[in-house]
């Protein structure tokens, strides 16, 4: 099956909102069938699903959250932990009356999943991580964490700018050079409290290894072989001796963009279409 982009306001006019914490909690709800809950990214929204929910609704009850500071949903605090943003999903699965559903997360997204299936392993029939590590950051990444931070702070529109496109493998900087024009100006839609809260609770996050191995439900992992910002070999070494699904495609941190097909085939596998 090939993806066809769909308007703006087939994604928009189906966004509602559930109440947390005193904000307002944006998501998508489309479908019938199996509940399939995607998360995205850091610097990302809900619209980045807006072709796969097309696709994906026909067989399944699709469901898109825009993450605290991103999107639709304001910020609600200094430091956006993981555990907070997936409380803000369970606010969203409770209110759809929702008892399993299938999670899958693009990079940020997946350490929010992570964070709900430890947190709610009684709601999660299946977990998918999108270019997304089950590890901790590392000391390094931790100080380069805060580099970037002081690098938002400083500038953050140029940030954004330099952040997306170091995302996509070298190559695919020039072919898909139109989509990421649009990637970087939904990113910039992203309030600089939104980005500095989103670093500070991703550097913060624990280690969630163990659900790899030892977790009852369905696993899959979606790795780009050539991810300019995650290790190839580390995310394989998390997967030894698992129960863990691998599918890996051939380009970097954007499998959603640059692997797309690819990607509605693993999810539609991932749910049992």
């Amino acid at each position: 099956m090939v993806l066809q982009l769909t308007k703006d306001t087939y994604f928009c006019d189906m966004q509602q909102f559930v109440s947390y914490k005193n904000i307002e909690i944006a998501y998508t709800v489309s479908g019938k069938g199996n509940a399939l809950v995607l998360l995205h990214g850091f610097l990302e929204t809900s619209t980045m699903w807006q072709s796969y929910v097309e696709a994906l609704s026909k067989t399944n009850k699709v469901i898109t959250i825009d993450l605290l500071g991103h999107g639709k949903t304001p910020c609600l605090g200094y430091i956006h932990t993981m555990e907070e943003m997936a409380e803000t999903v369970f606010a969203v699965v409770k209110e759809l009356k929702l008892r399993k559903i299938h999670l899958a997360g693009h990079s940020m997204g997946g350490y929010v999943a992570l964070a709900f299936a430890e947190m709610y392993p009684d709601y999660v029939k299946a977990l998918c991580l999108i270019n997304s590590t089950s590890r901790a950051d590392s000391e390094e990444r931790k100080v380069n964490r805060d580099r970037a931070i002081r690098a938002v702070k400083y500038n953050h529109k140029q940030f954004i700018r330099i952040s997306v496109t170091n995302l996509f493998r070298p190559k695919n900087r020039k072919i898909f050079a139109e989509t990421i024009k649009k990637v970087k100006k939904e990113a910039l839609t992203t309030s600089l409290q939104g980005i500095i809260a989103a670093l500070e609770g991703m550097k913060i996050r624990e280690d969630r290894e163990v659900l790899l191995h030892f977790s009852p439900y369905k696993k899959m992992m979606v790795i780009g072989k050539r991810d300019p910002v995650l290790n190839f070999e580390d995310l394989i070494d998390q997967t030894k001796n698992s129960e863990v699904d691998v599918d890996i495609f051939p380009d970097g941190h954007m499998s959603h963009i640059e692997n797309k097909d690819d990607l509605l085939f693993s999810l539609n596998r991932f749910v049992g279409n």
